[in-house]
């Protein structure tokens, strides 16, 4: 599916590049509300998507379930280390994901495999904050 490059749909893109770290589509359709944009939720979630499929979103599942987005930097297959309280994502390689993803499929019999591994944690500077925060009570 070719989605042409409409005003809403850079606008969009625009959005999600100011944004830190991986962010909702609600949370970036409210973004846009507060700056007048007249840029619909169902607009937001098309032009995501499109992004997303073209390359120039990452997109993955929060832990409760929600599909997050962020411009994407790197093209093709990577991973990602996600602060949950900041919501800081940094691309990683991992190449023993990659090779363990190989032989377990194999060894199951499975050609082609697929998988998506994002890590959740603290960044340095959040943990740091927290550890203040324990300190100080």
């Amino acid at each position: 599916m070719v989605q042409r490059n409409t005003r809403q749909r850079e606008r969009v893109r625009e959005a999600l590049a100011d944004a830190r770290g991986f962010v909702s589509a609600q949370s970036l359709h409210a973004t846009l509300r507060d700056e007048d944009s007249p840029i619909g939720l169902a607009t937001v979630y098309r032009a995501l998507a499109g992004l997303a499929a073209s390359g120039d979103a990452d997109t993955l599942q929060s832990p409760e379930g929600e599909s997050l987005y962020r411009a994407c930097v790197t093209r093709g297959h990577h991973h990602h280390l996600i602060c949950r309280s900041c919501g800081l994502a940094v691309e990683i390689e991992a190449t023993d994901v990659e090779q363990w993803a190989r032989r377990t499929a194999a060894a199951h019999g499975f050609i082609e495999a697929e998988h998506i591994v994002d890590i959740f944690g603290l960044c340095a500077s959040c943990a740091q904050a927290r550890a203040s925060e324990r300190d100080a009570d």
